[in-house]
């Protein structure tokens, strides 16, 4: 395992490059780190660092990413539009933390809805958003596949809108870093969504658990995300200068040592002026590419409660130093959002032949005085392995 660097090379070195895989670019000194790691320039996708780019990981709520994705690719496509309404279904409203806790029937906007599931990293309107826009969950875990295998993320492999976990729901640094550039360049309208410093809903103010926005120069989105079996991940970009990096760091140990590590690759990043010559897309596959790794024992079961968590209390005098626990040093610029105002088209997939809204109605439960007949046990979104891991909230 390796931490690599890509530097401009000669005609023979890139040569020895496509034959022999990434093992061929330089390597750092020092100790090698397990977590999955990839910066590059937003603008060339040029890479400036990488290490184990291929491993398969659990996204966690980096999952929102897609979902975001093949919501923007909707609207394009005129089969939604920002004021098109999401109706609260019975199945999103029963997700687990972090969510917004909206009851079943209610609507919101899409613009509001995405807002919400980026900063908030809401389970319950991530999945709203899918169901609606998809129809079920499964058919916009579909579309998340097709998109993932248009833009050439082959280690990545989706199942729900939320990345609450399952074991069949994985992907890698590398694939994530396509989908930033998809994200980035198809769609900057709507990058300012991605670098929001909180909403407000009524009273309530709710931060970005984002701990990089507002608190490193330049610092302009992405997406956290947290499992106990991914462990802490997160994607961070910054701009300075008129130049956009990326990080994408996988499997760190908290939220504040992920804001941490992103913001130090961020930092040797700006400080190499000159990128090397390979691409995200051109990246060839290296190492281990189909085991996926399980954080859960090192994460959840070693470590109390309150560790578990994105929400990271800032300005915790007893908590150790970092600049990413301070509070603000300016009173946040919060977004307001909510639940109405959806005069937009309804969703195409929500209706049926003749236009009319699909009717929301649970499945009915086997009478509890009889013994189930075979097949009328309650399913489990992924597989069966997935009930075995502890229900632990995802951001």
């Amino acid at each position: 395992m390796h931490v690599v660097i890509a530097k401009p090379l000669h005609t023979f070195a890139r040569h020895a490059l496509l034959l022999a895989g990434a093992a061929a670019l330089p390597v750092l000194a020092g100790p090698a780190l397990a977590n999955p790691t990839i910066v590059f320039d937003l603008g060339n996708g040029k890479i400036l660092q990488h290490q184990e780019a291929f491993k398969r990981w659990y996204p966690a709520s980096l999952t929102k990413l897609m979902t975001a994705y093949v919501a923007f690719r909707a609207i394009a496509a005129g089969e939604v539009q920002l004021d098109s309404p999401i109706k609260v279904t019975k199945r999103s409203a029963g997700e687990p933390p972090s969510k917004m806790g909206f009851k079943p029937g209610s609507v919101m906007r899409l613009d509001n809805a995405l807002k919400m599931m980026l900063v908030k990293s809401a389970n319950d309107v991530a999945m709203a958003v899918g169901e609606n826009i998809g129809g079920s969950q499964a058919a916009f875990a579909e579309r998340m596949n097709t998109e993932a295998r248009r833009l050439g993320m082959t280690g990545t492999h989706f199942v729900n809108p939320n990345g609450l976990f399952s074991p069949d729901q994985y992907t890698t640094a590398r694939d994530l870093g396509l989908l930033v550039m998809a994200i980035r360049t198809e769609f900057p309208q709507y990058a300012p969504w991605f670098s929001i410093e909180g909403l407000a809903i009524g009273k309530k103010q709710i931060p970005n658990y984002n701990l990089l926005i507002g608190r490193y120069r330049g610092a302009d989105g992405m997406k956290t995300g947290f499992v106990c079996p991914s462990g802490f991940n997160m994607i961070g970009s910054a701009t300075r200068d008129g130049r956009t990096l990326v990080a994408v760091v996988l499997g760190e140990k908290s939220a504040v040592s992920r804001a941490e590590t992103v913001a130090r690759l961020l930092d040797h990043g700006f400080a190499t002026p000159t990128p090397g010559w390979l691409t995200v897309a051109a990246l060839p596959s290296y190492g281990d590419t189909t085991s996926v790794n399980n954080l859960n024992d090192e994460i959840c079961r070693k470590k109390p409660a309150k560790e578990q968590s994105e929400a990271v209390p800032v300005g915790d005098k007893n908590a150790p130093k970092s600049p990413y626990r301070k509070k603000l040093d300016h009173v946040p610029t919060l977004v307001a959002v909510g639940l109405g105002g959806a005069t937009g088209p309804k969703p195409k997939a929500m209706l049926d032949a003749s236009g009319q809204e699909y009717a929301d109605v649970p499945l009915p439960n086997w009478r509890p005085d009889l013994p189930p007949p075979p097949g009328a046990e309650p399913a489990v979104i992924g597989s069966a392995t997935a009930a075995r891991e502890p229900a632990k909230a995802v951001n």
